[in-house]
């Protein structure tokens, strides 16, 4: 399986690419006020609002360090409604897409995030899946994707 390797913080993460839409570089974002810590903003790719998340405060509660490496990596997210949807996550220090074997990934063997799933070993330590449809809070799911409020 091929994933594109981010961190969180020292730990290395991987989203699968089949997940993701595209990688775009860092952009100034719309700030969403009232919003939870979580959500970065807003940003406008080709006329469409996208809501972005930064993964590192979703899971740890300290923000993704603004890096020539930080990107925003657009995945597909399943919504409340069951269709796919734009969703930007804030992913600091993208070292690229990586293999990783499927035979090698096992149970991470505790449950710390719900968005978290397997792990494997290379000689670099540890990388552990990231599940995009696992990584919203219900509350913040129902937030972001409200559909149509007409």
């Amino acid at each position: 399986m091929k994933v594109l390797v981010f961190h969180i913080g020292a730990d290395r993460y991987g989203l699968p690419l089949t997940a993701i839409r595209r990688v775009l570089p860092l952009m100034a974002l719309k700030a969403l006020p009232g919003a939870p810590a979580a959500v970065a903003g807003l940003m406008n790719l080709h006329g469409a609002g996208i809501p972005v998340i930064d993964i590192s405060m979703l899971a740890s509660n300290a923000g993704a360090a603004r890096r020539m490496d930080t990107r925003i990596v657009l995945v597909d997210y399943t919504g409340p409604d069951g269709m796919a949807h734009a969703l930007g996550l804030v992913a600091e220090r993208v070292q690229g897409v990586q293999d990783v074997d499927d035979a090698a990934l096992a149970p991470a063997g505790v449950l710390a995030a719900p968005f978290l799933d397997r792990v494997a070993g290379d000689g670099k330590g540890i990388v552990q899946l990231v599940e995009p449809d696992r990584m919203l809070p219900d509350a913040l799911r129902a937030l972001l994707f409200q559909g149509d409020p007409r």
